[in-house]
């Protein structure tokens, strides 16, 4: 049996996300994942999913670390980790600067810098004791949590595109959340970075089946354009990974007509590389090429194709026999 995750979020109401958790609490799947974008707070939402499904382990996908306070990110996760009896995880990343200075008003400087002392602060302060910290970042003086910590030690993942943060991730993380990686290159550095020191890789995979091969197609390809347009980091990283004409094509497009119609650019090897999707055979199949990548779990972020429940019904039932 396969571990395999779920990311539930940006593309789903509340009620949508909390109806598919019921589902999947019937099946042995790993783990659900609630990202947070500029929409709901994952917070929030894992506190209800943590009530509804009693199995699986729960993550953050991700905490950014600008817009919270490692000391409220440390609150955050030991509450829901004593909420879930023990299964939280915490996935932390930079985001980005749009987002950060343009919406959270924060100045985005120095994010590998940050993110240590972030994971230091956390990680002291899960511990039990007093905190005092002096770093270049944050500066803490006899912090402490009133609540008694399930854990001292929640696991903490980070998301990592860019090679430094890759290697800090190796350095200081207990995994790594990985997206939007072409399934050469994503190989490549897990064997790279497995042989220095093991920790689980996890890589978040845009996922749409439906039986009709083209609409989930579309669908995914629809998902890269957007990331590719809006994401700056990623278009780079695209660009510099073999996809360098998707992605100019793809960024022109939306420069000139917006969203509409710009995942025509987005190439039959592009979505391949990136993205799970297709009928259930076709999705059965791409989950296991992850996998053979080195991927030790896969998570599904699921976007649905037309109807959300009949989609993810189809989902489930297309992996069902991996997750009993």
């Amino acid at each position: 049996m396969m571990r395999l995750g779920c990311s539930l979020g940006s593309l789903l109401s509340v009620e949508e996300i909390l109806n598919c958790t019921k589902v999947l609490n019937n099946y042995n799947i790993d783990s659900i994942w609630i990202p947070e974008t500029w929409g709901m707070d994952c917070c929030s939402i894992l506190s209800q999913v943590a009530g509804i499904a009693n199995k699986p382990k729960l993550g953050s996908s991700i905490i950014n670390v600008y817009s919270r306070s490692p000391a409220l990110t440390a609150m955050s996760a030991v509450t829901l980790d004593v909420i879930s009896g023990g299964r939280f995880m915490l996935g932390l990343g930079t985001s980005s600067k749009p987002i950060v200075e343009d919406w959270h008003g924060v100045e985005f400087v120095k994010p590998l810098q940050r993110m240590r002392e972030y994971v230091d602060v956390i990680r002291l302060a899960m511990s039990g004791g007093k905190v005092s910290y002096d770093g270049k970042f944050f500066h803490l003086k006899n912090f402490g949590l009133l609540i008694k910590p399930q854990r001292t030690r929640i696991p903490i993942y980070l998301a990592a595109i860019n090679h430094k943060m890759v290697e800090l991730t190796w350095e200081i993380a207990d995994g790594v959340i990985f997206y939007l990686r072409p399934l050469h290159e994503l190989k490549t550095t897990i064997e790279k970075m497995q042989s220095r020191r093991k920790i689980d890789v996890t890589c978040q995979l845009i996922t749409c089946v439906s039986n009709d091969s083209d609409k989930a197609i579309i669908r995914a390809k629809q998902t890269i354009a957007f990331y590719v347009s809006v994401g700056t980091i990623y278009r780079q990283f695209l660009a510099s990974n073999g996809f360098k004409k998707e992605t100019d094509a793809i960024f022109d497009e939306y420069q000139r007509k917006g969203l509409s119609n710009n995942h025509v650019f987005v190439s039959d090897d592009m979505v391949n590389s990136l993205a799970i999707c297709g009928t259930p055979e076709d999705i059965r199949q791409k989950t296991k090429q992850f996998i053979e990548s080195g991927v030790d779990l896969p998570i599904l972020q699921f976007n649905p194709v037309e109807n959300v429940k009949e989609s993810f019904e189809l989902l489930v039932k297309t992996l069902a026999c991996d997750m009993k």
